[in-house]
């Protein structure tokens, strides 16, 4: 199991709208990954957390209102992580093997969200709402995008195809996380050394020798 999953509650008073809001996100997570996004319903999620389907329609009108924030607030993060990396390292080699170290960091922190929101869904969204989460998901691969376009420019990277490096890297952090975190019972190595030799390959692997 990915992780230990916490005892139901009672119902619940009311409390703070901003933590109960959280803990609405927080439970949807964990019904969202074990029902799938199709067999998870608001009285799941209101059920998880300890409070009636009514009170949790006060915070969200549906589940899709609930997964798009919850993907929303991932890509910002990762954004935010990227943004502060380039912000503050000039070599764009150096910045890359940060920007791809913060992104498995991030999903081995925070697996139920990665797993939900950076692996395939089944979750049938309506067209402006895909259409956004589309938008975030192009923001943070150009983003990236930018910094391996740096390396080239440079005359650093062994292809000419910036789009292809970016997302060879951007698939070898991705297997790595996905692995790592649903695949925790096979026997991996100590997990930092696994992180560095597989990044270092992959970006080492990029450059001109």
């Amino acid at each position: 199991m990915l992780v230990n999953k916490p005892n139901k509650s009672a119902r619940k008073a009311k409390g703070d709208g901003h933590l109960r809001r959280a803990e609405i996100l927080d439970a949807a997570q964990r019904i969202f990954i074990e029902y799938g996004y199709q067999g998870a319903t608001i009285r799941k999620i209101a059920d998880e957390v300890g409070v009636s389907s009514t009170a949790l329609y006060m915070h969200f009108r549906d589940k899709s209102e609930i997964l798009v924030e919850i993907s929303q607030s991932a890509f910002a993060q990762v954004i935010a992580q990227n943004d502060s990396i380039a912000a503050t390292e000039p070599d764009p080699i150096v910045r890359v093997r940060k920007i791809l170290e913060a992104y498995v960091d991030f999903g081995l922190a925070q697996p139920r969200t990665y797993l939900l929101v950076f692996n395939p869904s089944e979750a049938i969204l309506s067209e402006e709402k895909a259409a956004a989460l589309d938008a975030l998901g192009l923001k943070t691969y150009e983003r990236f995008r930018e910094s391996v376009a740096e390396i080239a420019a440079q005359g650093r990277l062994r292809t000419t195809d910036v789009d292809a490096a970016t997302q060879a890297a951007w698939m070898s952090a991705h297997g790595l996380t996905s692995l790592l975190i649903s695949r925790s019972n096979f026997p991996w190595a100590e997990r930092e050394t696994l992180k560095a030799l597989v990044l270092d390959s992959l970006l080492y692997g990029l450059l001109k020798t």
